[in-house]
């Protein structure tokens, strides 16, 4: 008797997506992939043969450093975001419920100009006759002012303001969600304002914050835009050179390579995020079934 295989509804109404990533997403890293284990052609392009000299290549310590270089500033980014995030998310989450989605309005308002517009502004307040140097002489500075744009300030400056968001959305959630009657017990019990916030708050939303962490990281180690003009071509990044071996030195395997271990970083990342998220959910469920018996 022939079995009929009917597709639920869930995969039905998954389908429409999975085909869209799959074309668009899947299908083009795999060729690219694919490009990373050929040769560079005599006059460019690429030249069908087998190697792993590409792979070999991206281990160098010139390139390694490229790619150290690029975490650091990264991290940096991120460690920045997370703090000015977290304080923000929390509050708004503190703030009366009818004021909630206005400030949450504010916080992604910079999502509806260009990512290019919002870089370039960065480059208008930083020069040095822009709007920061003309403040700094208005209250009486007389001095020779520090240059501000073209350094790694700037670069991670760029990088905080454009990504800040979506730290602020991913810690909002946990926030908005978190039992009110927990910091409540904690203070009733001595816990001090401190205590409750270390002990309580902060451990029930690192899932958010994790899940920002990794946005914020993920989105800055890949950036070549704001490398490129905030920091003038200085800082050589991971995605300054993806791009420059692409459009510049047209050797595209070698341009494939450093891309797909730059993926394989972000996946990385992405895998630590989920299976912390994992584990951080599951320490929460017992403590929860538990307070539901008792």
């Amino acid at each position: 008797m022939a079995v009929r295989l009917v597709p639920s509804r869930s995969t039905v109404l998954m389908a429409p997506a999975l085909a869209w990533l799959t074309a668009l997403m899947v299908v083009p890293c795999v060729l690219v992939l694919a490009l990373a284990f050929f040769r560079r052609g005599i006059y460019g392009g690429v030249d069908y043969t087998f190697t792993l000299e590409n792979f070999a290549a991206v281990v160098d310590p010139l390139y390694a450093g490229i790619f150290l270089n690029s975490a650091r500033i990264a991290g940096l980014a991120t460690l920045i975001a997370v703090v000015v995030g977290y304080a923000a998310a929390y509050a708004i989450a503190a703030a009366p419920r009818h004021r909630q989605p206005l400030y949450l309005f504010l916080a992604v308002l910079p999502f509806w100009s260009n990512y290019l517009i919002r870089t370039y502004a960065w480059i208008v307040l930083l020069n040095r006759e822009g709007l920061l140097t003309q403040l700094l002489r208005w209250v009486g500075y007389t001095g020779e002012l520090p240059s501000l744009l073209y350094t790694e300030g700037a670069v991670i400056a760029g990088l905080v303001y454009n990504y800040l968001p979506f730290v602020v959305l991913a810690c909002y959630a946990p926030l908005a969600r978190l039992n009110p009657e927990l910091r409540e017990a904690s203070r009733d019990l001595g816990g001090s304002a401190f205590t409750t916030f270390r002990r309580i708050t902060l451990p029930l939303t690192l899932p958010g914050v994790a899940a920002g962490a990794v946005f914020v990281f993920v989105l800055s180690i890949g950036n070549f835009v704001t490398p490129a003009l905030l920091g003038g071509g200085r800082f050589q990044m991971i995605g300054n050179l993806v791009y420059d071996q692409f459009l510049a030195a047209n050797d595209w395997p070698f341009g494939a390579a450093l891309a797909m271990a730059l993926i394989a970083i972000m996946m990385l990342l992405l895998m630590l995020q989920a299976f912390a998220a994992t584990r951080a959910e599951g320490r929460q469920s017992p403590d929860r079934g538990e307070a539901a018996h008792g």
